[in-house]
């Protein structure tokens, strides 16, 4: 058994990890920029889910990115409801993007969590969304998110 000396050495490489499949999808080794719209995507679908479903996604996600998702969430006002449009504002503010490149960012977001999620969980996610939403964040355009096998956590 190795002993390890950093009791966040693992969360830290998951989260770090996942941040790089981000990266990659979205075309750019700018860790700080995949950060920032992995966390719009991960705030702009929490705040549109019902609490269950919210719930459960992020139990998919790596503790620290966990963390990510459920800071500043209120339980309490959510679904909250808006339009695609509100959707891209809100994500392209707090991604510090501009709101021409919020289609691409989101798609890309949406499959790199898509590899990264237990087979299937995305598509049941999205499906709590309206369908607009839906089928903006939807990882591959027109077609239904991948129900095959993940990679884990």
């Amino acid at each position: 058994m190795s002993v390890h000396t950093d009791p966040f050495a693992r969360a830290e490489s998951t989260a770090r990890a996942w941040l790089a499949l981000v990266g990659r999808e979205l075309g750019t080794d700018d860790r700080v920029l995949a950060h920032r719209v992995l966390r719009a995507w991960l705030h702009g679908v929490r705040d549109r889910l019902p609490v269950g479903p919210a719930v459960r996604f992020a139990a998919q996600l790596p503790v620290l990115l966990r963390g990510e998702f459920f800071d500043g969430w209120n339980p309490a006002r959510v679904p909250v409801p808006g339009d695609v449009a509100e959707f891209c504002e809100q994500f392209a503010a707090e991604a510090g993007i501009h709101q021409s490149q919020v289609a691409d960012a989101v798609t890309a977001v949406g499959a790199a969590l898509d590899t990264s999620c237990s087979a299937g969980n995305l598509g049941h996610v999205l499906a709590a969304l309206p369908h607009p939403l839906r089928t903006l964040l939807t990882p591959v355009a027109g077609e239904p998110v991948r129900t095959g096998e993940g990679n884990g956590r």
